[in-house]
């Protein structure tokens, strides 16, 4: 059989990374970072370092890798489009020694940490209730709902001691399986909630550049509209305009565009999980509706602004254009005008020319004609010379004008050589 070389790429993408199996009691912690291309060998390198022995390495083209760390302690390893997340479960007996051990290493992963999670899973929710008291939760932040699986989470989405959120499930005799794929939805939730909003601070940022660029392109259309304003230096405003924008969108484009992926694969685990609300608690729902999806709506406008923005400063480009060509065809006409007047100044100088070239030849015809007249008066009697000279003159200037006529119309006529 010869397979495509991307066939087995392909349907390994149509898998979801499944996480192990999770028992009803444990930790997770798990850490997600944003990697430069640069930056991805030195990270191949140092989790190498963290495999247990005789465990084969990934390789560089590899995107998913699970086993176990040299202690024995299972954990995952996952590159994604911007970065890299590694999950780390303690599922068994371990001492706070060996758990900081594990930490430490994690946090030594280049790049840069957007999200970093430490979850503790419980049997029930009497455990978690008497293991709230000594989490560092705020009370009045607090977001809490029943999941699909019949488990139940806390949490109140903010960063505590040591860089790290804080979540706390109670697994409520979930079995295994739905509880590691509802942590895992849960988890993916709140890293693309996190990358998503990565472009929010650049966009309040940029929001006061397209204040002052929406404000020079209503200078820019009053400019346009006043005919004494210089094509030139309305051709530089704009360019420079342009350019402004490009540049904005060149900043921020992609970053908008991930944002808008993202919000979707948030709004799909929203629903893959089906948040139960419980009473004195912030649902799931609520808080994405409260927090999130205006941040996310903040981003969208952004990108509205700037494409309208740029649309206006193409429309205003375009009228600017019109201008100088209308002004170039008014330059041209009066050009072609100008040139009519001077053929018709040449015509009528030509003609005149004609008139005097007839009157010349003819003088000199006549005088001619007086030479032969007078020399043949002394052989054969002619008259009055006199007479007959001023009787060809007329004569004479008309034979003349009419062969330069038909000279011209012969000219004219024929088809150039």
């Amino acid at each position: 059989m010869r397979e495509h070389v991307l066939r087995r790429q392909v349907v390994e993408e149509m898998h979801l990374r499944r996480w192990p199996h999770l028992p009803p009691e444990g930790e997770i912690v798990q850490i997600a970072w944003v990697v430069a291309p640069e930056e991805r060998e030195k990270e191949l390198r140092l989790l190498k370092t963290g495999l247990a022995d005789g465990a084969a390495p990934p390789s560089p083209k590899d995107r998913h890798y699970s086993g176990q760390l040299y202690n024995g302690t299972a954990f995952a390893w996952e590159r994604h489009t911007e970065g890299t997340s590694v999950t780390v479960f303690f599922t068994g007996a371990h001492s706070d020694k060996e758990f900081a051990k594990v930490r430490e290493w994690m946090e030594r992963f280049p790049g840069q940490v957007v999200r970093a999670t430490h979850i503790n899973i419980v049997p029930d929710e009497a455990a978690a209730e008497a293991m709230l008291e000594r989490m560092p939760f705020r009370s009045g932040e607090m977001v809490s709902s029943r999941l699909a699986g019949g488990n139940r989470f806390w949490s109140d989405f903010r960063i505590h001691e040591g860089n790290y959120g804080r979540v706390l499930i109670a697994a409520n005799g979930c079995d295994p399986v739905a509880l590691s794929r509802s942590v895992q939805q849960l988890q993916e939730l709140g890293n693309y909630r996190n990358m998503a909003l990565l472009a929010l601070p650049e966009v309040r940022e940029q929001w006061v550049e397209l204040d002052v660029v929406e404000q020079r392109l209503r200078q820019f259309a009053a400019e346009v509209s006043d005919p004494n304003s210089r094509d030139d230096m309305l051709l530089e405003q704009v360019s420079g305009l342009s350019l402004e924008l490009t540049n904005l969108s060149n900043r921020i484009g992609y970053r908008l565009d991930a944002t808008k992926a993202y919000a979707e694969l948030v709004s799909e685990r929203l629903e893959d999980l089906q948040p139960e609300p419980i009473s004195g608690f912030h649902s799931l729902k609520d808080f994405a509706r409260r927090r999130f999806l205006p941040a996310v709506r903040t981003c969208a406008a952004y990108r509205e602004r700037l494409d309208k923005l740029t649309a206006r400063s193409a429309d205003l480009t375009a009228l600017l254009r019109a201008r100088v060509e209308t002004r170039i065809e008014n330059q041209n006409a009066k050009l072609l005008e100008s040139m009519e007047r001077r053929a018709a100044q040449q015509l009528r100088l030509q003609q005149l020319v004609e008139g005097l070239s007839i009157v010349a030849i003819s003088y000199y015809g006549v005088n001619l004609l007086a030479y032969v007249l007078k020399g043949a008066a002394h052989a054969v009697p002619l008259g009055d010379v006199d007479l007959v000279l001023a009787l060809s003159v007329p004569v004479t200037m008309a034979l003349i004008w009419l062969f330069m006529r038909l000279a011209k119309r012969r000219l004219l006529n024929d088809p150039d050589p």
